[in-house]
């Protein structure tokens, strides 16, 4: 990377940092990302880009270059956090490290992603060969966000999107196949009533109880890698002596494998089938769906993570391990678009409210959005 943006970075570390630290406590469940998005909306604008907007799916979009129809790439990172807090998040610095639920996961790539953006906007750079480039602080990563952001980018480009990142997670990890996913919430009714004077009734808890001992005893199927499946949260029944009339699970399965999605959803079906069959209403809601990779060119694929992966481990010092998982870019990976997800930022404690970062990486994770963004905009890194 030439000496003069090195030092330009240098320079803006105090930027991000305050930036970081303004950003990481402005609360943004999933779904409800409407605070974050205004302030990184109204950052764009002054920044120089009056262009930014918000879209129906509370994404920040910043189009540069973006014509009616030439092709598009996309950089991303997401904004909701996976806390339901709507009062500011609280922050602390502590022996080398900023503390802030979602701090990590995923503002100071947030950050990373906004201060390449504010480069290129100073220095006026356009997208090389003719494409298009986007800059989006999405919405809906998180839990049952269910990929909204995503989801919607990939609409609003459908066809035009040569290549995809998205900015998540730390060093380590390179993503580059999707881990899909399907999320229900399952509910039993009975007709229940008083333990003594009703006993023999039917019970909600019972069935359900049933039931999920049933799901249990399924061993996964495997044709790729992974299948995994959960039952997360249980609740019902009115009290100690009613014999619950309602109850109800969220469960999940997930893969890496389409195939073995597939056959998950079989064995889900039949379960509730069977007890339908027995006279018990089961009610199933399905919550979110996350699709797996879908026909993705591979030498076109390999080629993106490669140059990631090269700007991540020059910059950084690490070599990030490539990698399935759950992330934005199940959703161009299902289009059969080349995309990959990689962290900016040395962490831990992700989804806990012990999460933090290390201050020392966040100068260098600047320095890996640089060297992955700015060959978009024809600059030697």
């Amino acid at each position: 990377m030439k000496q003069e943006i090195l030092d330009y970075i240098e320079a803006e570390r105090p930027y991000g940092y305050d930036l970081l630290t303004r950003l990481a406590q402005i609360p943004a469940p999933s779904n409800h990302e409407e605070q974050r998005a205004k302030f990184v909306c109204d950052w764009f604008h002054q920044n120089g880009a009056p262009q930014a907007f918000i879209d129906q799916a509370l994404n920040v979009v910043c189009p540069i270059g973006v014509t009616d129809s030439n092709p598009v790439t996309v950089f991303m990172a997401h904004m909701d956090v996976v806390f339901p807090d709507t009062t500011p998040l609280s922050l602390k610095v502590e022996d080398g490290r900023i503390f802030c639920p979602g701090i990590g996961d995923d503002t100071a790539n947030l950050v990373a992603l906004l201060l390449a953006a504010r480069y290129v906007l100073a220095q006026g750079l356009q997208p090389a060969g003719g494409k298009g480039f986007v800059f989006v602080a999405n919405a809906g990563e998180e839990g049952l966000g269910n990929l909204k952001g995503s989801r919607q980018i990939c609409k609003s480009y459908a066809g035009r999107i040569a290549e995809f990142c998205s900015f998540d997670g730390y060093f380590e990890g390179l993503c580059t196949d999707a881990v899909g996913s399907e999320r229900y919430r399952v509910e039993i009714l009975t007709e229940g009533g008083h333990s003594f004077g009703s006993f023999g009734n039917r019970n909600a808890i019972a069935y359900l109880a049933s039931m999920i001992g049933e799901l249990y005893q399924l061993k996964p199927p495997v044709t790729k890698t992974r299948t995994t499946y959960n039952v997360g949260i249980i609740q019902g029944g009115t009290s100690v002596n009613t014999i619950a009339q309602q109850a109800e699970m969220l469960y999940e399965y997930r893969s890496d494998s389409a195939r073995d999605l597939d056959s998950m959803r079989r064995h889900f079906e039949a379960v509730v089938e069977a007890y339908r069959a027995k006279g018990v209403a089961v009610r199933v809601e399905l919550l979110g769906q996350r699709p797996c990779s879908g026909p993705v060119d591979p030498g076109q694929l390999a080629g993106l993570a490669r140059r990631i992966g090269a700007a991540i481990e020059a910059y950084s010092g690490v070599n990030p391990a490539l990698h399935a998982g759950s992330t934005d870019c199940n959703i161009p990976l299902s289009l059969g678009i080349p995309a990959v997800c990689v962290g900016m930022v040395e962490g831990a404690g992700a989804h806990t409210r012990e999460e933090y970062v290390e201050i020392d990486s966040l100068v260098k994770g600047y320095r890996c959005a640089f060297a992955c963004i700015l060959p978009y905009f024809g600059q030697e890194v």
